[in-house]
């Protein structure tokens, strides 16, 4: 299937290709490059991956987004 890529890079995923990987608003994607070729894979929730695995008193309104936030600036403290 051919998409277009915009003026700032993106490109549009068909609606059913999304379907059938079941991606939804604001879910994740990692993309790797393997020579000429760019690869889109659909991540797996967070908040599925680690059920269980914290106690939180208040659930965040995006729990996905919240530990997006918080590993990332985990990273950057670990890197200055």
């Amino acid at each position: 299937m051919n998409v277009k890529v915009d003026s700032k890079g993106r490109v549009l995923i068909p609606k059913s290709i999304r379907e059938m990987v079941e991606l939804k608003d604001g879910s994740y994607v990692n993309v790797t490059v393997q020579g000429r070729r760019i690869l889109i894979e659909p991540l797996e929730p967070v908040a599925s991956k680690y059920r269980g695995a914290f106690k939180i008193v208040k659930w965040p309104e995006d729990l996905d987004e919240f530990i997006f936030e918080v590993m990332r600036d985990w990273w950057k403290q670990r890197a200055t």
